[in-house]
């Protein structure tokens, strides 16, 4: 059975006062911890979207994990993969060639990153098979000199599937002349766009055989071996326990080493923006306080006589402690029923108001990401509904503190 404090707390938040802009503050305190949860939700729900959408286009051409040598490369690569691949959390592992180079065609000429690769193993640890837009993996084969190049980069050689372009090696030849680069004159066999400018413009991709004769390498020597795991956030723990397996000139990174700046920046960026918006949560708790003052000083007459009827102090609290909270738990309901539904409709709620306004808010030919990512996460929502609730409780505790202090004496003499 309810207590008489509840039941009257109950009725002073539903009662029609006397003074309606009390009534009025009361709906604006809804209204304002609604929209505050509802707008935190959705942002924290984008910027995962957002970390998460970056995140996969950059892992989905770099690796979870990479093992090389401090000596710059790897010799007999396949025994330390074969060990490598005994670990239950590696799905895969690929040999690698990492070295620079430059690309000539069309009197243009670009800088790029060169990887040279086994085909049928790197589909394995990256996701170029997805992102091909012309050509394949597959049409790498050693001794052919094919070469496959990022869609920005081809535009800007000019160069398409079937042309020929000349990769210069900054390892020289000596001659009496002096130190010449090496040249070497390869066919275009595809194009990826994985969606991440520095690859799209900036890498190439080879046969491994072609790399080792290109780049003066031995036949079992690679410049490191790249792993894909089950759980990518296992990375770190991983690395460790390979590093107590095999031998110790081996040097082991994983992608949270490798892009932390990059992913640490968004990280702050969501933390910054979430402390911003909390600003809005946090208003609306204090006009939560002043509608309760102005309620203590509305009801004192009443307060009054039900501290002659026996009410004790405490009770007095628990009946505006009760009214301010009923204000804030409704408001953090109808908050996080509001910020669920719009953070995963998000993406059509944009699209229409795109089409609304005949506009584009983020355009493929500017912006990294076109589309809004969402990807709301229990985590997030609990925590902004706890606080939310913490900061309503908080709120009723001074104004439920005078009531409790009201000489009935004092309220009773004009009435």
């Amino acid at each position: 059975m309810a207590s008489y404090e509840f039941l009257i707390g109950l009725r002073y938040t539903r009662a029609k006062r006397r003074n309606h802009f009390i009534s009025f503050i009361s709906l604006i305190s809804l209204l304002g911890m609604t929209l505050g949860m509802t707008a935190l939700i959705t942002v924290m729900s984008v910027m995962n979207g957002f970390h998460k959408e970056v995140r996969a286009r950059i892992l989905g051409v770099a690796s979870h994990a990479q093992i090389s040598s401090y000596q710059g490369s790897l010799y007999d690569w396949e025994q330390i993969r074969e060990a490598a691949i005994q670990n239950p959390q590696i799905a895969a592992a690929a040999p690698y060639i990492d070295a620079q180079g430059m690309l000539s065609h069309d009197n243009m000429v670009r800088g790029v990153m060169v990887r040279g690769i086994l085909p049928a193993d790197e589909n394995r640890v990256a996701d170029f098979a997805g992102k091909m837009v012309e050509g394949s993996l597959d049409r790498l084969a050693p001794g052919e000199f094919g070469i496959i190049i990022g869609q920005e980069l081809a535009r800007n050689l000019n160069a398409f599937p079937g042309n020929k372009i000349v990769l210069i090696s900054p390892q020289g030849q000596i001659t009496p002349a002096g130190i010449l680069p090496r040249l070497k004159q390869f066919t275009v066999t595809g194009i990826f766009d994985v969606g991440h400018f520095e690859y799209d413009s900036g890498l190439a991709l080879i046969h491994l055989a072609d790399a080792q004769k290109l780049y003066r390498m031995a036949p079992n020597q690679v410049s490191g071996i790249r792993l894909k795991l089950h759980d990518m956030f296992k990375a770190p723990q991983v690395i460790q326990d390979l590093a107590r397996v095999l031998p110790a000139d081996l040097y082991f990174t994983d992608w949270t080493q490798q892009h932390a700046n990059y992913f640490r920046a968004i990280q702050i960026e969501k933390r910054m923006l979430s402390l911003i918006l909390a600003l809005i949560i946090a208003v609306a708790a204090f006009n939560i306080v002043s509608t309760l003052v102005m309620a203590v000083t509305d009801k004192q007459s009443d307060i009054a006589i039900l501290r002659t009827l026996g009410a004790s102090s405490g009770s007095i609290m628990k009946i505006f402690i009760i009214q301010g909270a009923l204000i804030g738990i409704l408001g953090t309901l109808l908050g996080l029923l509001g910020g669920v539904l719009l953070a995963y409709n998000v993406g059509d709620v944009i699209a229409f108001i795109e089409h609304l306004l005949s506009t584009q808010f983020l355009s493929q030919e500017v912006y990294y990401i076109s589309k809004i990512p969402s990807d709301p996460q229990l985590a997030d929502i609990v925590t902004v509904a706890v606080v939310s609730l913490i900061l309503t409780l908080l709120a009723t505790l001074y104004p439920s503190y005078r009531a409790s202090k009201v000489n009935p004496a004092e309220a009773l003499r004009y009435e």
